[in-house]
Parts: C-alpha cells; sequence; structure tokens
C-alpha cells in the first residue's frame, strides 16, 4: 500500500508543475506581445512626428520662398557701398585739400611727386644722423599711405598699373632710407675720434627717436679688454672675438622699429573683399526661385594684362641686401583674388585639375622620370613667413671699416677721402674653410610696447635667397622680466624676433556687443590675453560677419562652443537684443550656413550638440530676418538708422580678426 500512496503524491507534483509551467509560458506570450505593440505604437509615434516635421519643413520652406526677405536685406546691405562711397568721395577731397594747402610733402600717389622728392633728398649732401630721422618719419609717413591704398586696394578701385607703381615707391623710398642712414654712419665714422670716450678712448654714441634706435661703437684704441660694450641708454650690447677687439672696427646695431626687410606681401595683405548681391542679381532672384547666396561676384581678374618684369636696382642696394622686387606681392594679391571665387569657378577649376591628372597618369614612364628629378627636401633653415612673423622691427647689426679719422692742425681739420662708401669689416675673413673663428654674441633689449606670448625665434636674413634663416645663432638665451635676449651668430647679420602667427589661436572666447549709438566693443580672449577693441570711428563666415554687422548696433554677440561641433559649412554663435550697456545674461544660440539661419533648442550647458530647431520657430534666409522674429521694434529701428560708416568698420574688424574660424 505504500509504494502506492507514493506514486499519486508524485502525479500531483507533476500536475502542478506543468499548470505552472503553462501559466509562465501564458505570462511570456503575453509580455510578448504586449512589447511588440508598444514597440508597433512606439514606431508610429516616431514615423507621425517625423511626418509632421516634414510637412512643417515643408510649409516653412515654401513661406521662406514667399517671403522674399532679400530685397529688404539689400536695403541695409546698401550700407556697404555707401561706405565704399564715402571713402572714394573721402580720397578725392583729401587729395585736392592736399593740392590747395601746398603741402611740402608730395602726394605718393603721384609718380612726378615722388620722384622729385627722393631725387631732392639724394642729392642733399647733410649726413646729419639727427636729419636723417627727421626726414626719415616724414619717408616712413609716406610709406604708410601707401601701404593702406593696398591693403584696402578693392575699395581704391587701384589698377594693376597703379599697384604696382605703388609698390615699386614702397620699396624705392625704403631703400633710400636706408642708403641715408648709411651716409650718416659713414660720416660719424669719419669724425668718430672728436667724440672718443675719455675713459675708454674708443667712441660710442646712442641716437634715438620713436621709429628707430641709433647705436655705433668705434674701437680706436684697438685694447682686448674693451672688446665687450653695452649701450646703456639702449640696453643693447656686445661681446667681440679677440681678433676684432684689436682691429680698426666699428659696430653698429640700427635697430628699426619697422620692417624694411621682409617680403612687401607680408607688409600689405588685406582681408577679402565684400562680397553681396548686385541689384541685378536681386531684380533675378525676385522672379525666379533661386536659393539665396549662391551668387558673388567674380574675382577681379584679367588674364590678359601682361606680367610685370621685376624693377631693376642699383647695384648699392643689392650688397646692402635690400629687396629687389615685387613679384612676390603680386602673387600673394593674385592669391587673395583666388580665394573670392564662385563656387562654378572652383568647380571648374577642380574640372581642369581632373583632366590633368587623367593625362598624367595615362604617361605613366614620364611620370616617373618626372618624380626621379623632385623637388629637393625643403630647407628646415628657412622661416615658413605663412607661420611665423617678425614682431619688434628688424636689427641691423653690422661690422664696419673704421675710415682714416680727420686730424687737427691748428685751426684746420684734414681728412682723407676715399669715395667709396660706408664698408664692411669681413668677419669672418676670407680664409680656408676648413678655418674656424669665434662667434660674435649679442644682448638686444626688447622694446616695451612689443609683447611676446613665448620665446622669440631669432632669424637672420640672407640678402642671395631673399629670405629669413635661424641657422647659425646659437646659445639663444631670453630673458622674460628683463625683457632682454642674448645670443652667438658666426657672423654680422640683419636680424628679427619672430613669433607664430597662430600663437593666441583658436580663440577661447569672443563677444561683440553694441555700447552706444554707433558704438560695439569687440572682446576676444586668447590663451595669452583678453582685447577689447572699441569701434567709434568712422572707418558662411564673410556673409555671418556682413549680416552681425549690419546689426551690431543692437545686438550683441558671442561664442559658441558647438560652433566647434557645427562643422565646417555652418556657424554657431549666441546672439542676445541689447540696448543699454550692461552685461549681456540672455543668450539665444543660432545656426548659420550662408542660405539658412534657425534659432537651436540647445543651450551652451546642453549635453550633446543638436540642430533640432526651436520649438515654434521658423528659419530664414538670413541672420537679419531670423533675429526680427524675435526682436523689439526698437532693437529693429536701431539696425535700420545705424550709421554706415560704423557698421563698415564693424565689418572690417570681423573680416580681420575671424572670431568664427578661430574660436
Amino acid at each position: 500500500m505504500a509504494p502506492k500512496k507514493k506514486t499519486k503524491s508524485d502525479a500531483k507534483k507533476k500536475a502542478e508543475l506543468r499548470i505552472l509551467q503553462r501559466e509562465e509560458e501564458e505570462r511570456t506570450r503575453r509580455e510578448q506581445e504586449e512589447a511588440k505593440i508598444q514597440a508597433e505604437l512606439e514606431e508610429a509615434a516616431k514615423l507621425e512626428k517625423e511626418r509632421l516635421e516634414q510637412e512643417m519643413m515643408t510649409k516653412l520652406a515654401a513661406k521662406d520662398r514667399e517671403r522674399r526677405e532679400l530685397a529688404e536685406l539689400h536695403s541695409l546691405e546698401q550700407k556697404f557701398f555707401s561706405a565704399e562711397q564715402w571713402k572714394i568721395d573721402y580720397r578725392a577731397h583729401a587729395k585736392w585739400e592736399h593740392y590747395l594747402s601746398c603741402d611740402e610733402n608730395p602726394d605718393p600717389t603721384v609718380l612726378r611727386e615722388i620722384n622729385t622728392f627722393m631725387s631732392l633728398w639724394r642729392e642733399d649732401q647733410n649726413k646729419d644722423i639727427k636729419l636723417v630721422m627727421e626726414k626719415g618719419e616724414q619717408v616712413l609717413n609716406l610709406i604708410e599711405k601707401l601701404q593702406l591704398l593696398l591693403l584696402d586696394a578693392s575699395s581704391n578701385q587701384l589698377t594693376e598699373k597703379e599697384i604696382v607703381q605703388y609698390q615699386e615707391s614702397i620699396l624705392e623710398l625704403q631703400n633710400l632710407l636706408h642708403e641715408k642712414y648709411n651716409g650718416a654712419t659713414e660720416h660719424l665714422l669719419k669724425t668718430a675720434c672728436m667724440y672718443e670716450d675719455s675713459e675708454t678712448g674708443n667712441m660710442h654714441a646712442v641716437i634715438k627717436d620713436k621709429n628707430v634706435t641709433f647705436c655705433i661703437w668705434v674701437n680706436l684704441k684697438k685694447k682686448v679688454r674693451f672688446k665687450s660694450h653695452m649701450f646703456c641708454d639702449a640696453q643693447h650690447g656686445f661681446d667681440l672675438p679677440k681678433s676684432l677687439a684689436v682691429s680698426s672696427v666699428a659696430v653698429r646695431i640700427l635697430h628699426t622699429h619697422y620692417d624694411h626687410v621682409s617680403p612687401l606681401w607680408l607688409q600689405c595683405q588685406s582681408v577679402p573683399k565684400l562680397e553681396v548681391l548686385d541689384s541685378k542679381e536681386l531684380i533675378q532672384d525676385s522672379k525666379d526661385d533661386v536659393e539665396p547666396g549662391e551668387e558673388g561676384n567674380k574675382a577681379n581678374e584679367d588674364p590678359s594684362m601682361p606680367v610685370k618684369e621685376e624693377p631693376s636696382m642699383p647695384a648699392e642696394e643689392k650688397t646692402c641686401g635690400r629687396r629687389k622686387s615685387v613679384g612676390s606681392f603680386q602673387e600673394n594679391i593674385s592669391s587673395i583674388a583666388d580665394v573670392n571665387e564662385t563656387g562654378e569657378e572652383a568647380e571648374k577649376k577642380s574640372e581642369i585639375l581632373d583632366i590633368s591628372s587623367l593625362s598624367l597618369a595615362q604617361e605613366p614612364l614620364i611620370q616617373e622620370e618626372m618624380s626621379e628629378k623632385e623637388e629637393p627636401k625643403p630647407d628646415e633653415n628657412i622661416v615658413d613667413l605663412q607661420q611665423f612673423v617678425p614682431v619688434g622691427g628688424v636689427y641691423h647689426i653690422d661690422a664696419l671699416q673704421v675710415p682714416r679719422q680727420v686730424k687737427r692742425i691748428k685751426d684746420w681739420s684734414m681728412v682723407e677721402l676715399h669715395n667709396v662708401g660706408l664698408e664692411a669689416y669681413p668677419y669672418p675673413p676670407e680664409e680656408a674653410e676648413d678655418a674656424t673663428h669665434p662667434p660674435i654674441e649679442i644682448t638686444l633689449r626688447l622694446s616695451d610696447n612689443v609683447m611676446y606670448f613665448a620665446a622669440p625665434v631669432i632669424a637672420r636674413w640672407e640678402p642671395a635667397g631673399q629670405q629669413w634663416r635661424t641657422d647659425d645663432i646659437s646659445n639663444t638665451t631670453y630673458e622674460t622680466a628683463e625683457k632682454s635676449i642674448t645670443f652667438k651668430m658666426g657672423a654680422f647679420y640683419t636680424i628679427a624676433l619672430l613669433q607664430d602667427a597662430h600663437i593666441n589661436m583658436p580663440y577661447q572666447g569672443w563677444e561683440l556687443q553694441p555700447t552706444g549709438t554707433d558704438e560695439a566693443l569687440l572682446i576676444v580672449t586668447t590663451v595669452f590675453a583678453m582685447i577689447h577693441i572699441q569701434i567709434k570711428a568712422p572707418i558662411a563666415e564673410a556673409k555671418a560677419y556682413q549680416q552681425m554687422a549690419l546689426l551690431a548696433s543692437a545686438f550683441a554677440f558671442g561664442r559658441s562652443k558647438w560652433n566647434l561641433e557645427a562643422g565646417q559649412e555652418q556657424v554657431v554663435f549666441k546672439v542676445s537684443e541689447h540696448l543699454k550697456a550692461e552685461s549681456v545674461k540672455d543668450w539665444s544660440l543660432y545656426l548659420f550656413n550662408g542660405q539658412k539661419a534657425q534659432k537651436l533648442k540647445i543651450t551652451e550647458s546642453s549635453e550633446a550638440f543638436s540642430e533640432e530647431r526651436e520649438e515654434d520657430s521658423e528659419f530664414h534666409s538670413t541672420i537679419y530676418h531670423m533675429l526680427k522674429d524675435f526682436s523689439s521694434k526698437e532693437a529693429i529701428d536701431k539696425v535700420e538708422t545705424a550709421s554706415f560708416l560704423f557698421t563698415d568698420v564693424v565689418y572690417q574688424l570681423l573680416l580681420a580678426t575671424r572670431v568664427l574660424t578661430y574660436s
């Protein structure tokens, strides 16, 4: 009986297990069905949301096409043309005023006047160094006028002939000025014994003004113990090798606070030309549904123009290592013009390149032969002036022959004349190639009005190659607190201190905000400094800058961290209406790609970047119309009545700093 009872118990348990198993399977099936239904509902909701969003975008696009906002924007863009016309009228008026005043200063744009000025100064035999400095200030002003005209060449409506003429005039003025300093130096050397120091028996002097620091030391006694000298008034100094300390040598350190050595294009780099739709394009756009912003002004190039030959320079200027050509400047102007080409031109060029590549691929043997004659490896000692720029002027450090000194006999002063000009003292001397000679140690006191954010790179000018080089310079010590730099060099060179042109990039932040009527403040924050630029003088990226300039009288703009995430084809920045001179608090983010502007849903504190549009907002073809949706009438009225000169100077400043690219 016992075994039978046990069997019934097992059967009962098995039945219960089957019931539980069926219940579990049923529950699992229901959960799967519910999950499937939920997924289908979510997918349907997602599709419905996308459909509604697409429908909304289609409606907004249609509405945007119907608005014809470009006509309204064009009326504001007339401020740029008004500014251009004002500049032309101002220059014409200044020219007329100069003519009426009979000013002794020549008009540097008139070739006859500038040539007469230079001829008269060449004939002037007065070689007093102080008079040369005074005349030099006048020359520098003439050079500056020509450089400003070249910087704004497109606005000046200069012809190619005028551009070349101005370049040549600049080079001739620069070379003439340096010749005069050489003549004054020669005159001082001939009379050095009349100014000898009572303690050392040598002659030394420092003469300076705001443009030049002129230091001269003449070794009259030729004693080894006086091989070192520090010019106390300038804090420049040197330590000579013993062979020079016992030689009839003079040392000149001519610090020009300007740079007349580097290629001319480095001093005259212009900003991109203004690109806005002209009236014909505007009328055409109002007839056809053309997307705004696709057309622009073509680069002002004429392939039929003849290539200008390099101007010839006298042999004396060649020996001085002066620049002899404006060719590099011409090439740079062309490269700037290329930046402004339209998309259609760029596409045509790319097709040409593709054809060229194809033809090369069809000639592998020729290509192989050409590869064997590839360019030599670039010289690492040559300074790349696209990366480094001279800061603080140029130091001409020269060893010079000491001419026969003046002899006094009663009331007479006698000197032996040699019409050879200023002669360099050869160091190292021309000996066997394997001979070694001690270097010269130089100490330079850096200008107080120049800021170096890192130890400057020391470079020497090579006249033969017309380039800055870093070789043959060693043992550099940079004293930040004392603002001095000490180094050794194997010969006497013209020296410049260079700084990385991009050391302050990328920008850490920037803001553009109005501070009053026709006034604005641009704040650029970099790794090393915060720069405040107050604007109140009459003076895509480019399109964004244009519209930011149009709005700068009533709206504040600032950097957004999401600009880095937006890609190269569009920009993100923050904007706030700003009618009172106080700190900005309520920022909104906007995205602009040159053709479409929209307000973003994200904020600066959002976790991730998103191009999702702010709810209940539309998108527009311009930043101006985008902001108009959220702005007061007072702000828009202020924008429309802003001075065209204020608008233009904001635009030029934004182009020069390129805050959207470098932040």
